[in-house]
């Protein structure tokens, strides 16, 4: 009785390794175009693949080791960069920051006073601002703000997803309405955005994505559940898309993900570290803004804040549970949110 067993084991992305059990063992390289490639030449693919592995990695490790200060920039001098949230914080912040260099600044927040206030700070220092009174959760709103903004504007080339809201409260004590509110904001909007000005860049090969999430989206966190979630979504959304792009072959579409510690706004008003000497201290938003805005410069795929805590990022996933939890308490995340008293509780 003869019996034939198969199994493939992808080389590259042409290859693929056919064992066939019969009267006896045969073993042949198949290429998906019919012609048969040899042992010696599978296997000096193998080895220049592992070539390029560790020469990518010592390339990343030289990078590393050069100062950001001294690494080439691009310009933004004379693009359309687009914020959400724009009416107060981070991203008045960041508009003001690339306005600063140059780019002409599309302003987007649900707070209509808090946005005009933004452009009129722009425009006082001689940048060009054009602000809409947008709610982002809503695609349709969306999308007609997108049509707008084409006609008065131009194509958004650098599109900053910094609209973000947080509730707080424990996972039981957060009402249904919140839950969805915070997805609609903090991730569901990305979406919207996304379709609405990503189709331009695609076709000119050429724009930026920038995702503020948060380290968050990195640690699940004590009474952020919702918070939590929605910033890991958000993590993922730009992996996701950064691989969708550089395999269809759109990698001049830059994206980057921004991950931050507790930054020292209304947003998180009333968070407190037990020992900020010790711990991590809350942010101060002139930090983070520096950095965000030197990572889209320098086409950064991800921004850490502080940095130094993106050894924590990859420690979680090789230390023991208890190992883990003490950390956390450590740098207080077990009891920073129970004074929390956030923007829309102090207004």
């Amino acid at each position: 009785m003869f019996v034939d067993y198969t199994f493939s084991t992808t080389l590259t992305l042409e290859q693929m390794y056919s064992v066939h059990v019969g009267q006896g063992l045969s073993c042949e390289w198949i290429s998906f175009r019919g012609s048969k490639m040899s042992l010696p030449r599978a296997l000096l693919e193998q080895l220049w693949s592992l070539f390029l592995l560790l020469w990518y990695c010592l390339e990343a490790v030289i990078l590393a080791c050069i100062p950001r200060s001294m690494r080439k920039r691009k310009s933004v001098v004379g693009e359309i960069v687009l914020v959400t949230g724009a009416g107060s914080g981070i991203g008045r912040l960041l508009a003001q920051g690339f306005g600063q260099l140059g780019a002409t600044i599309v302003l987007w927040d649900v707070n209509q006073a808090g946005n005009e206030e933004t452009a009129d700070q722009i425009r006082e220092n001689g940048g060009k601002a054009y602000e809409y009174t947008v709610d982002v959760s809503n695609s349709e709103k969306v999308y007609e703000a997108a049509l707008k903004v084409k006609q008065d504007v131009g194509d958004v080339t650098i599109l900053v997803n910094n609209a973000g809201i947080v509730t707080g409260k424990s996972f039981l004590d957060c009402p249904d309405h919140m839950i969805k509110k915070t997805m609609d904001v903090n991730i569901n909007a990305h979406f919207w955005t996304l379709k609405a000005f990503l189709p331009s860049m695609i076709a000119k090969d050429k724009g930026h994505i920038v995702n503020i999430a948060s380290l968050a989206g990195l640690f699940g966190m004590n009474k952020l559940v919702d918070y939590t979630t929605s910033k890991f979504a958000a993590v993922g959304l730009h992996d996701a898309l950064h691989y969708e792009l550089v395999f269809s072959g759109k990698a001049g579409v830059k994206t980057t993900v921004v991950c931050p510690f507790f930054i020292d706004t209304g947003m998180f008003s009333g968070v407190k570290i037990k020992d900020p000497l010790l711990t991590l201290p809350l942010l101060k938003p002139s930090y983070v803004v520096r950095n965000v805005i030197d990572s889209v410069l320098l086409e950064e795929q991800m921004c850490v804040l502080p940095r130094h805590i993106f050894l924590g990022v990859l420690l979680k996933y090789w230390l023991p549970e208890k190992a883990t939890l003490h950390i956390f308490r450590r740098l207080g995340f077990d009891e920073c949110m129970s004074s929390f008293v956030g923007r829309g509780k102090r207004d």
